[in-house]
This record gives C-alpha cells, sequence and structure tokens, in this order.
C-alpha cells in the first residue's frame, strides 16, 4: 500500500473519529496496526487542524452570531465561558508539560479508557431518562468541561468529545447544547496542539520527517470527512441519546486488549 493512500485512510479515521465520543486516538491505532505503519506524532496532531477548521464550518451560523454579537450579555457570557475552558486545558497542560508527564506508549490504557468511556455512556443515558435537560451552559458546566478536556489529554483513549460530553450530561446540559459547547470549545484546543507541534518541529525536527504534500493532504482529508462526521452527529443528538456510542466504544476497547494480548 502507497504511503499516499496510508495518508488517506489515517485522515479519515481522524476525520470521523476526532469528534465523535469514540476516540480518535483508539482508532488511529487500530488503523496503524492495520496498515503496519507507525505515523509521527506531529503528523497525527497537526492533521487534527483540519477536523478543527471542519467544525467551524459546520457552526458557521453560531460563530458569526456570536462575533456579530459579541457586545450582547449572552454572547459575550459565551464567548467568555469558551476562552476560560479553554484557559483551563491549556495551564493545566502547561504543568502536566513542565512536570514532564508522558502519554503511555502502550495501547492496554487506551482498550481500557475507551470501555470504561462506554460504559460510563451507557450507565449515565439510562440513568437521566426521562429527566429535563436544560440548554444553558453554566459556569460550573464550563469550568468542568475545560477540566475534561485534561482528562482526555491524561487517559489517551478518553475522548476529549467523550469526557466533555459525559460531564456536561450529568451536570443536567441538554444533548444538543453539550455537543455545540465542546465542539467549539475543541476548535482553539486542537488549532493549538498543532501550531504548538509545528513550531516544535520546526525548532527541533528531531528524526521526524514530515512530507508536506502528505500532510496537506491528510489535513484535508481530516476535514472533509470531520464535515461530514460533525453534521451527521447534530442531527443525531436531536432525536437519540449517545448510549449506542457506549455499546461501540465497549466493542473497540475490547478490539484494542484482544489486539495486545494476541501479540
Amino acid at each position: 500500500m502507497s504511503a499516499w493512500l496510508q495518508v488517506v485512510i489515517l485522515g479519515i479515521v481522524e476525520g470521523i473519529t476526532e469528534f465523535l465520543p469514540v476516540s480518535s486516538t483508539g482508532h488511529l491505532l487500530l488503523a496503524e496496526q492495520w496498515l503496519h505503519v507507525h505515523e509521527s506524532d506531529a503528523f497525527l496532531v497537526i492533521i487534527q487542524c483540519g477536523a478543527a477548521c471542519a467544525v467551524l464550518a459546520v457552526f458557521k451560523d453560531r460563530v458569526l452570531q456570536l462575533l456579530r454579537d459579541w457586545r450582547q450579555a449572552a454572547a459575550r457570557d459565551y464567548i467568555l465561558k469558551l476562552t476560560v475552558a479553554f484557559g483551563i486545558t491549556g495551564v493545566g497542560g502547561v504543568l502536566l508539560e513542565a512536570a514532564g508527564f508522558k502519554l503511555p506508549e502502550t495501547a492496554t490504557p487506551i482498550g481500557i479508557a475507551l470501555m470504561v468511556g462506554g460504559v460510563l455512556f451507557v450507565v449515565v443515558e439510562r440513568a437521566l431518562r426521562g429527566r429535563t435537560a436544560s440548554d444553558a451552559v453554566t459556569w460550573p458546566v464550563a469550568i468542568a468541561i475545560g477540566a475534561g478536556q485534561l482528562l482526555a489529554a491524561v487517559f489517551p483513549g478518553t475522548s476529549r468529545s467523550g469526557a466533555t460530553i459525559i460531564i456536561a450530561l450529568l451536570m443536567g446540559v441538554s444533548r444538543p447544547a453539550a455537543v455545540e459547547f465542546t465542539f467549539l470549545l475543541g476548535v482553539p484546543t486542537l488549532l493549538a496542539a498543532g501550531a504548538l507541534k509545528v513550531l516544535s518541529h520546526l525548532r527541533h525536527p528531531g528524526a521526524e520527517v514530515l512530507d508536506p504534500g502528505q500532510l496537506a493532504l491528510g489535513i484535508v482529508v481530516s476535514a472533509v470527512t470531520a464535515f461530514i462526521a460533525v453534521a451527521w452527529l447534530l442531527r443525531y443528538v436531536r432525536s437519540h441519546t449517545f448510549e449506542g456510542f457506549g455499546w461501540y466504544r465497549i466493542v473497540v476497547g475490547g478490539a484494542v486488549l484482544a489486539m495486545v494480548f494476541m501479540r
């Protein structure tokens, strides 16, 4: 299989799974095992920028409304909550890096996190049946969601969107409102991570070789597939729960652990 086709496949996997609550890390791991390839961390982080841009495209009306009405209390309050939540994630990430935190390089914790998150989705959704949810994202919710992104950074396989959506649901936020806030928060988070990775690579390229053409292709493919996935999810959550994603995570987590034990 050519390197270009591998990039297309990884871009598709990244785009579909980055914002769905299923863990892009776990799926990229399975894809790399299937392709018998291991892309650099820089490549995988940078192509996430395509998925972030897709969210801006899907939510363009909402983003333009927030920018246009930023002087109004409701819009200004929402933007400030996004900013603070992003700041919590950013400061926490800097502190983790300063402390020398390194992500685990084995697949076992990813598989476990996938399964645990899946069980939580099933349990939470069943517990919330019949309860009234609110479309309001309060300050406690925004702060908790910012912290939830850190949880996903520490435990790969947790899924950034999965962790934040579960937190929002538990705090009484409706599914559409939870999805909107966590997806919009993901835009600066992913773009900042990609920018930092580019700067780090330019300063200290080391052994990682990034082909500009393949990198651009990965970003474009990720953007297109993420646009389709996010647009679909917005329609899906209007009339469905996340329980199906929970069962899916359990199956994928089991597949990751099976892959480990069969080596």
